[in-house]
């Protein structure tokens, strides 16, 4: 004879499913974080009253990345100094808001960020904005991008 044995329900949580799910999830936003960032990173010079300039996260904002080593990036290509004047020129023609936003690495040469303005300012922009970062206090407050 057979003998039939009732099993009582299992209550214990299987979590390989639930680890491999977080897994692929995170080597997924591992992999998309660095396309969402816009332009070149650079380490911004830090200051403690920063004035936030939240039009500089827009889509359609013009912003020039100047590197430690003297390279000039607009958006995520890179481009050569007399280039500044008629790219700029070109893309704020068509725009309201003629604000150019400059970002430049706290190490960079300070001759280099002022040929950019200078070059900037050769396309008849109406205002520079150059972005800094917020000095982290002991008490929190997190570093936002700002300008000067």
């Amino acid at each position: 004879m057979a003998v039939k044995r009732r099993l009582g329900t299992v209550s214990d949580i299987n979590v390989t499913p639930l680890v491999d799910v977080m897994l692929v999830l995170l080597i997924i936003f591992m992999v998309i974080t660095p396309m969402l960032q816009k332009g070149v990173s650079v380490d911004l010079a830090k200051t403690n009253n920063p004035r936030l300039m939240p039009d500089a996260d827009k889509e359609d904002a013009t912003e020039i990345a100047i590197t430690r080593d003297g390279k000039i990036y607009l958006g995520a290509g890179r481009i050569e100094l007399d280039q500044i004047t008629n790219i700029v020129r070109d893309r704020i023609s068509s725009k309201l808001d003629k604000t150019v936003y400059v970002k430049s690495d706290a190490r960079a040469k300070y001759g280099d960020v002022v040929k950019v303005v200078d070059a900037v300012r050769a396309a008849g922009v109406d205002s520079i904005g150059l972005m800094t970062e917020r000095i982290e206090r002991r008490g929190g407050g997190g570093a936002a991008p700002a300008a000067m």
